[in-house]
């Protein structure tokens, strides 16, 4: 059974938090969380002004600052985020409110990077080229 940690709603918290076990947030905190390999939830009535890493973030509440997940960031029909999400799966729920940009590339820079170089390898040798067939573009017709 893991452990769950709880920041209730009457609790102002700043600072930097960091440890070993899944977070909830009802209240508020500014600064810095870094739960690596951990789940942190934002209540409904949580507010987060931090840069937020974990293993997944669940936004119940609002956020305002850049989260980093491994695995997942899911923003609730309740949930608002105002920064910069990066993680391999994104789930906006209708409702959602966003706004920052979304990353989803689980690869790192040098994964591309060989990619890359890979292609500029193939394109210097024999490798068979294709070329797509013209598509007619039709007038309106009536």
């Amino acid at each position: 059974m893991t452990n769950v940690a709880n920041i209730g709603k009457s609790l102002h918290i700043k600072g930097e938090l960091s440890g070993n076990e899944d977070l909830t947030i009802e209240g508020k905190v500014e600064g810095k969380i870094t739960l690596t390999g951990y789940s942190v939830t934002i209540g409904q009535s949580g507010l987060v002004m931090a840069e937020i890493q974990a293993k997944s973030v669940v936004v119940g509440g609002q956020v305002r600052g850049d989260i980093s997940a491994d695995d997942t960031v899911q923003v609730a029909a309740t949930g608002t985020v105002l920064g910069n999400v990066r993680a391999p799966r994104v789930v906006l729920a209708d409702g959602a409110q966003f706004k920052g940009s979304i990353d989803m590339d689980s690869r790192s820079g040098s994964a591309v990077q060989a990619v890359g170089s890979a292609a500029s390898k193939l394109a210097g040798s024999a490798a068979p080229s294709y070329n797509a067939p013209a598509v007619p573009v039709s007038a309106k017709t009536s």
